[in-house]
């Protein structure tokens, strides 16, 4: 009876116990696995959202597996007199790496275009053509087997993207583009306006090609996703972890926490519209890959931009996502709860 007995309490405790183990040791694979990985591509000495944005991503690591970081030059928004180049940019990104749990050097972060698609593309059999540590490093990534597709988040100029898939084409069919860009169906919008070719280019390709508008001044893009400077300087302060080295940031100062220099980038610029804020185009890229929820899409058919205008092509069979009209409110809150509870990506 003793030996039922024991046997019993095995079958009853033991077996139970050890089943729902391998349960939650593969809901913990799932759940790694089911994260996104993306590479983020910026312009990050230009404006303050880059900033923002890759501090959101790198906060995110619930939701996120960041592969890596690439930059590309773009000129400074108008009425702002810094020019840079492309090793400003990576500078800038290295800060904010540095400041988001000192991540800099545990992922990686390239050097991307400082020119244009136009000036590179007939160079890149060469092995030090403009662009080609993150080129490259894009292609490696993409080649990579993985359980879903490896998202692409370009939010500058489509430059390094676009050398990549020239470059290996067969990475087409292993990524999803995400480009916070354009103001369609109107003209204009620096990240577009500052290489034209290399979105025509991938709007020929076929690649899943998203476009996340801008449209300045309109209520459908991202550019209706504004923050006051006054919510800022009282929410941002002392956010995230802190870092052992002080970092010295782009304007002077030392810091060591993304939400004190978040307050400071802000106090350099002005603010604009009413009430008087600063919109956080390139936060809000990264929040719709996070949450479709967060904006609404429609399929059309992928246009060209000619002479200075977009060129409807109703009867292309090749497809794009264009995203708009993106909810500020769920955004903007989820950007605040992240850094007040801040999930650290993990590094490579």
């Amino acid at each position: 009876m003793k030996t039922k007995s024991l046997k019993a309490d095995f079958v009853n405790g033991v077996i139970p116990f050890l089943m729902m183990l391998i349960i939650l040791i593969s809901s913990c694979n799932l759940s790694e696995g089911s994260k996104i990985p993306v590479i983020f591509d910026t312009d990050a000495n230009n404006e303050v959202d880059d900033q923002h944005a890759l501090a959101y991503l790198l906060f995110s690591g619930d939701h996120f597996k960041v592969e890596g970081v690439t930059v590309n030059a773009t000129s400074s928004p108008a009425g702002y007199s810094e020019e840079s180049d492309v090793s400003d940019h990576y500078e800038e990104a290295k800060r904010v790496m540095q400041l988001c749990g000192d991540l800099y050097g545990k992922i990686p972060l390239k050097t991307g275009a400082n020119g244009s698609f136009g000036d590179i593309k007939n160079h890149i059999g060469e092995p030090d053509f403009d662009g080609h540590e993150a080129v490259d490093f894009i292609i490696q990534e993409a080649m990579k087997k993985r359980n879903r597709k490896l998202v692409l988040l370009p939010v500058g100029k489509l430059t390094n993207i676009a050398l990549a898939l020239m470059k290996e084409p067969a990475i087409a069919e292993k990524v999803r583009i995400v480009w916070l860009g354009s103001n369609y169906p109107e003209p204009g919008e620096h990240n577009q306006e500052w290489d034209i070719e290399s979105m025509n280019y991938i709007l020929e390709v076929d690649v899943p090609f998203e476009i996340v508008t801008v449209r300045n001044g309109k209520p459908s893009g991202t550019a209706a996703v504004k923050v006051t400077k006054e919510q800022i300087l009282h929410r941002m302060p002392g956010k995230g972890p802190v870092v052992k080295t002080p970092v010295t940031g782009r304007h002077g100062g030392e810091f060591t926490n993304f939400g004190d220099y978040s307050a400071n980038l802000f106090s350099q610029y002005g603010m604009w519209g009413d009430p008087p804020g600063r919109a956080l185009f390139d936060m809000a890229a990264v929040a719709i890959v996070k949450n479709h929820g967060w904006a609404e899409t429609r399929e059309i058919p992928a246009p060209v931009y000619m002479n200075e205008k977009w060129v409807e092509r109703l009867n292309n069979p090749r497809k794009i996502t264009i995203w708009e009209w993106f909810d500020i409110y769920g955004i903007m809150n989820d950007f605040f709860v992240t850094m007040d509870d801040y999930k650290l990506v993990k590094a490579k």
